[in-house]
């Protein structure tokens, strides 16, 4: 491998097996890699020898090198405790096969930063390289693998990730939430895992390859508090067989006891390349990926701007304020306005506001469980044209007239 400091400087490394390269990209610089001779890996997807890979400011992979802020060899890995995970994966699905029933559905919970979508597509990738077409799900709000920030969603996997350019997202199975992290709406957070899962298995029952491949699951960070419940909900909503808790003995310990005697629940280790991120390095990472989905991956997408009509459209935001229970009337549950469509009127308050665009028809419909087309941001607002611009990623019109509203999550369009 080698690693690029200067344009005409570069650095080798020499990997014995079962060691990994880790790097850290300085601010404002790139990497590119290039394998020699032998055989690497990213997460599982197999580096093409002699093909230069680039990746800019930012990146924290294993595996790599680069211009970077640090960068080393480990030899101690948790990656073959993850291959062996892999394995046992499969035998399953080679038994679902012979026995004609589902295969494997497993989970990876964890604290923020122990490396859960790292793992995730870890077996993803290594399953897709053996003809597998499993099922990827991401519950976590605030950082998606697969769409933008304030959603959740599934995608059915073909092949390994790109090394650049991650999961190729054809058509991908997503619904709004509308918050960076699930705090914000419990009940309807819930309701949307409750919903994936009915989606994901009926898909499962209608095609074979899928169902017997199984699904990977990736959840938000684990905290006390509300998200353990959400984790034991999405346990029984998507009736997976296996949780990997990574490098947390308490959630360990308790999701033993809470789960079914069916339910295997193993605990492994995070792997030592695996980088905190504080707040402000989270919010950068959510506006890049909101970047990405308008203009791609190395801005060679153009995405366009038009007026919509207020008249065209109707723009709600889900769920009410919870007001204090004694303001409210008797027998009336607080929770029940959280998951209970509000209509908004358009105004300079919902500028830089990315919206969901609903695949639902019409108002009547059951909004709050249907499944979004895409997404726009709302540029400006014209109240004497009565109209508003929008980026939007495909020309007008826009496919569908139901808008939602995203509260908290925004996206200014500077180049």
């Amino acid at each position: 491998m080698t690693e690029e400091k200067e344009q005409t400087s570069k650095v080798e490394y020499t990997l014995e097996t079962k060691t990994e390269l880790r790097f850290e990209v300085e601010q404002g610089a790139f990497v590119q890699l290039e394998v020699i001779s032998g055989k690497a890996e990213i997460f599982g997807t197999e580096l093409t020898k002699n093909k230069k890979y680039n990746f800019a400011s930012g990146s924290k992979l294993r595996h790599l090198s680069g211009k970077t802020e640090v960068a080393y060899i480990a030899k101690e890995t948790p990656m073959v405790l993850y291959v062996n995970t892999h394995a046992a994966l499969e035998q399953m699905r080679k038994k679902a096969e012979m026995e004609e029933t589902r295969g494997p559905r497993v989970m990876v919970v964890g604290p923020p930063d122990v490396g859960k979508s790292t793992l995730c597509r870890f077996l993803i990738n290594c399953a897709t390289r053996l003809g597998r077409s499993p099922v990827l799900v991401d519950l976590d709000v605030g950082q998606s693998e697969i769409s933008i920030p304030g959603t959740v969603g599934a995608l059915i996997v073909e092949r390994p990730a790109d090394i650049e350019e991650g999961y190729a997202l054809t058509a991908p199975l997503l619904y709004h939430f509308g918050h960076k992290t699930p705090a914000d709406n419990w009940p309807l957070y819930n309701l949307l895992i409750t919903r994936l899962a009915e989606m994901i298995n009926m898909r499962c029952n209608s095609n074979s390859r899928t169902n017997v491949s199984g699904i990977v699951i990736n959840t938000c960070g684990w905290l006390r508090g509300g998200i353990y419940q959400s984790i034991v909900h999405a346990a029984g909503a998507f009736e997976v067989d296996v949780i990997i808790v990574l490098d947390q003995e308490r959630l360990h310990s308790e999701l033993k006891r809470d789960m079914p005697e069916f339910v295997k629940v193993v605990l492994q280790p995070k792997s030592g390349g695996v980088v905190e991120r504080n707040q402000k390095t989270r919010a950068e990472v959510r506006d890049a990926k909101i970047r990405e989905y308008f203009y791609g991956l190395h801005n060679t997408l153009y995405p366009h701007t038009f007026e919509v009509k207020f008249s065209e459209v109707q723009i709600f935001k889900i769920g009410r304020p919870i007001l204090p229970q004694q303001m409210l009337p008797m027998d009336t549950v607080a929770q029940s306005d959280r998951t209970k469509l509000v209509p908004v009127l358009p105004s300079t308050s919902l500028v830089h506001h990315v919206l969901s665009v609903s695949m639902a028809l019409q108002a009547d419909d059951d909004i709050v469980h249907a499944n979004v087309a895409g997404f726009i941001v709302i540029t400006a607002i014209d109240q004497d044209k009565k109209s508003f611009t929008v980026l939007s990623p495909s020309p007008r019109p826009l496919p569908r007239s139901i808008l939602l509203v995203m509260e908290n999550i925004q996206f200014m369009d500077i180049e």
